[in-house]
């Protein structure tokens, strides 16, 4: 197995953004269903990076090692993204330096779970669109060598995440490290399902127990007790995990927690988002918790349970926070707020909120706002806080959701 380095995670990323068609049309035909319209939308850019991948070997965990880690060589490991050594005592423990990443800090494992959340969903948007076996396939290849061989998978814990030189040995703010394996699991749910990859029940599994591990261990109750996108992030990942697994208790759990905890706390009555525009980051943090606000929304909604239809009775929704940030995806110079220390000139991307909104709202300017967008950034840091990048995924196969006025 060879290891990952920078160049490789940058390389398959740049190949999935050469295939971005800039010609795709924006209307939206009203009656197209939401499959159709991505599908028609993304088959291109779906095809060429899957293509792409098909010749990309797994690299898991156990490629790479840090010294600094306490633990094994199966333990994801991750060191907290905005703490630097003190000038003032070179060799004690870190200090903190909010929204200015370190870039010595150890990233293999971080980067090599980006990979793979580039790779599998890539794989299986295309085995969905032409039903060819070598697509399943090599998905499931990559799968096993993470959650099911022996020699190569990643224990089902993140005991060691983001750790601080000196501080701590790993922190419930590091559950946000597996965030990119939500699509990874959603693309295994379609995967198992069908049996269309050879031990999907092992990787459904290695879920299971990672779900358990979430909601039982200390950093899993810290990280859900989050008061901002972390803990947003956290009923993403739970939710997203009980599907694949068939947890209705857990799915149930996070309905809940995002009527009686997410909304309420995070959206202002005007639609904003407090607690991300108290960031340094204030813009892209912003669009990070949208997308993951509606990702949640889009995953655990039912015909009887609508996350969109939600509202507090002070009129907090899903449905304010887009219309209060869409003008700023728009034209991001009209943003009142501070701009991001980093990376300002790198967003939005295509945002998944705003075909997640415009296909449930009815709102045709929100998907021909997200068909405009980029779909495949090559910067690590924003592919890093965008999540969910292949919407096929996503999408029911029947006709329509239905709407929500």
């Amino acid at each position: 197995m060879n290891g990952l380095t920078r160049r490789k995670f940058c390389a398959l990323a740049a190949g999935a953004a050469a295939c971005f068609d800039e010609t795709i049309r924006a209307d939206v035909p009203s009656d197209q269903s939401p499959y159709a319209l991505v599908a028609a939308t993304d088959r291109s850019r779906i095809l060429a990076a899957a293509d792409k991948s098909l010749a990309e070997q797994p690299v898991t965990v156990t490629a790479a090692h840090s010294e600094r880690s306490p633990g094994g060589l199966h333990d994801f490991y991750s060191e907290g993204d905005y703490w630097w050594p003190d000038p003032k005592n070179p060799g004690g423990p870190y200090i903190r330096r909010d929204g200015f990443s370190n870039p010595a800090n150890f990233n293999a494992h971080r980067e090599a779970m980006v990979r793979l959340s580039l790779i599998v969903p890539a794989l299986t948007a295309a085995w969905l669109l032409t039903k060819q076996p070598k697509y399943a396939d090599h998905a499931g290849h990559h799968l096993r060598a993470w959650f099911v061989d022996p020699a190569t998978k990643m224990n089902a814990n993140l005991e060691h995440a983001q750790a601080i030189f000196g501080v701590n040995k790993g922190r419930g703010i590091g559950i946000i490290d597996t965030l990119h394996l939500v699509e990874v699991a959603r693309a295994a749910t379609l995967l198992t399902a069908t049996n269309a990859i050879e031990g999907g029940q092992s990787v459904k599994d290695w879920f299971a127990q990672y779900l358990e591990w979430m909601r039982t261990s200390k950093n899993g109750q810290e990280e859900c007790d989050a008061k901002n996108n972390h803990g947003t992030c956290w009923v993403l990942q739970a939710g997203e995990f009980a599907r694949f697994t068939g947890n209705t208790e857990v799915m149930k759990l996070c309905r809940e927690r995002f009527r009686t905890t997410l909304l309420p706390n995070q959206v202002a009555p005007d639609g904003s988002l407090p607690m991300e525009l108290a960031r340094t980051k204030p813009y892209s943090y912003s669009l990070f918790d949208m997308d993951v606000l509606c990702g949640l929304a889009q995953s655990l909604s039912t015909e009887r349970e609508s996350l969109w239809a939600f509202s507090t009775s002070d009129g907090r929704s899903l449905k304010k926070m887009m219309a209060f940030m869409v003008p700023y995806i728009k034209d991001k110079n009209i943003w009142p707020y501070a701009h991001d220390v980093e990376h300002w000139d790198d967003f939005p991307v295509r945002n998944p909120a705003l075909l997640f909104a415009g296909l449930v709202y009815g709102q045709q300017d929100y998907i021909a706002l997200w068909k405009r967008l980029n779909p495949d950034p090559t910067v690590p840091e924003v592919i890093r806080n965008f999540p969910i990048r292949q919407p096929l995924l996503w999408m029911p196969r029947e006709q329509s959701r239905g709407s929500v006025a």
